[in-house]
């Protein structure tokens, strides 16, 4: 009987993070402040603990995992590397498809990954309430389940289209204790700013994102926590890549490409990051970033410093975007609504090391179903585009004959997202293809900066 499941064992969970910083031909750029000066570590110490800021700017390849998180982690770690028999009998391909399981988390998808370290040196540092943003709910309840194990308060802005669309996230959250809220909201500054100029905004993560910061730079008791995009972020999401690497040794295959989704970039560097080292090192592998079409910021976007946040509160970065005020389409894939795109990932992609497409809202939902109905599991509308593109993939490889081994993250189960699926069933999402002009005109607000 061939197998389906490639397990480890729980003292497989990886030891340290893998920083890919270490192996990147150039090293990254500096993050920079209002005035256009590349920033130090202190112009962040008053929303994060000095061991993330540490880790933010480390050029370690190897950082070590606190035993206390190693400890969390059991509780779902290592995830299980499937073998996806099925779906290759259903599309008649002759590739080998292979996907991570990371919706097996309490919280149903990869972000406890970080949400555990990140409130762990919260809670080393002393700090008891954390503020921090959510697209669709997965980074949230994440971080509320990490505040409630190591006694810390969450207050959430959850992007008020999502905040509609997924309530049962908002109850997952409330379960661990969080506190949410629908942004915008009159709660803050930046909040009551976007909300002056339009009373019906579907907010977005960077308006959310300037909600939690302004929040956290503006009390002494609350820090900020971020779900993607940081360096350290990223970093604490390579358990992904490292599991799956040895689950891979262990039934002597490799992948010919790894595909993941791409919001803000921890999805996709922690599945992708650890296989980036053995492609320094010479190794034949391709890593493919999946966007939405509607939110195209690798695709279509500028490579420009710009901020994170859509009021300007964050440092500068550079990153593609599609400029900091640009308001995506209320797609159901809430958590791939981001203008911007971590500074890591998009620097590997300005120099040719990985790839990027971008998919159509509907071929991602038609994907997940027909996996739904060959593997059993009902994916995050996020993980649908890792999943649209390797069916296409192995569609190529029917015609070709080529017998290639495809890998992706399957970064979230879907089962707090069936009002988007009962949509898809109805006949009511749309595609949203976003007009050049509109990505041109939040380009024109892109921050001036010298040099």
């Amino acid at each position: 009987m061939t197998q389906t499941k490639i397990l480890l064992d729980e003292s497989e969970i990886p030891k340290q993070w893998y920083n890919v910083v270490a192996d990147m031909p150039n090293p990254p750029a500096p993050p920079l402040g209002p005035d256009g000066q590349p920033i130090g570590p202190e112009a962040l110490a008053a929303i994060f603990p000095m061991a993330l800021i540490e880790q933010e700017v480390s050029a370690e390849r190897w950082i070590d995992i606190p035993d206390e998180v190693r400890e969390i982690y059991q509780m779902w770690r290592p995830s299980p590397l499937f073998r996806a028999h099925r779906l290759e009998k259903v599309l008649g391909t002759p590739a080998k498809i292979y996907y991570k399981n990371e919706g097996v988390s309490p919280a149903g998808s990869h972000k406890p990954n970080t949400a555990v370290a990140q409130a762990y040196y919260n809670r080393e540092a002393g700090i008891k309430r954390l503020s921090t943003e959510t697209g669709a709910g997965q980074w949230g309840s994440s971080l509320a389940l990490a505040g409630k194990m190591f006694g810390i308060d969450v207050r959430v802005y959850m992007v008020k289209v999502s905040y509609d669309q997924k309530p049962f996230r908002r109850s997952m959250m409330q379960t661990w204790g969080a506190e949410v809220f629908a942004s915008p909201t009159d709660m803050t500054e930046a909040g009551r700013t976007i909300l002056a100029g339009d009373p019906d905004s579907p907010g977005s993560l960077g308006i959310a994102i300037s909600e939690a910061v302004e929040e956290a730079a503006t009390r002494d008791d609350t820090n900020y926590a971020l779900g993607s995009v940081l360096n350290h972020v990223l970093l604490h999401q390579t358990v992904i890549g490292q599991e799956a690497k040895l689950q891979f040794e262990k039934v002597g295959d490799y992948p010919d490409m790894v595909f993941a989704p791409c919001g803000g970039g921890s999805n996709f560097g922690g599945a992708a990051f650890p296989f980036f080292a053995d492609k320094a090192a010479g190794k034949d592998v391709r890593l493919v970033a999946v966007e939405p079409s509607s939110c195209p910021t690798l695709t279509r976007g500028h490579y420009a410093y710009d901020f994170g946040d859509t009021i300007g509160l964050t440092p500068l970065m550079l990153q593609y975007t599609l400029g900091h005020d640009f308001i995506p389409p209320g797609i159901h894939a809430g958590g791939l609504r981001y203008h911007g795109d971590s500074a890591l990932v998009s620097q590997l992609y300005n120099e040719g090391l990985i790839e990027a497409i971008a998919v159509p809202q509907i071929a991602t939902f038609e994907a997940g179903v027909k996996f739904a109905g060959a593997e059993g599991i009902i994916p995050a509308p996020e993980s649908n585009h890792a999943i649209r593109a390797v069916i296409d993939e192995a569609l190529r490889c029917k015609e070709s004959g080529e017998d290639k081994t495809l890998f992706f993250n399957l970064s979230g189960h879907g089962h707090f997202d069936m009002g988007s699926y009962d949509k898809y069933f109805a006949g009511e999402l749309v595609d949203y293809d976003y007009p050049a002009e509109a990505i041109d005109r939040a380009l024109h607000n892109l921050p001036k900066v010298a040099g």
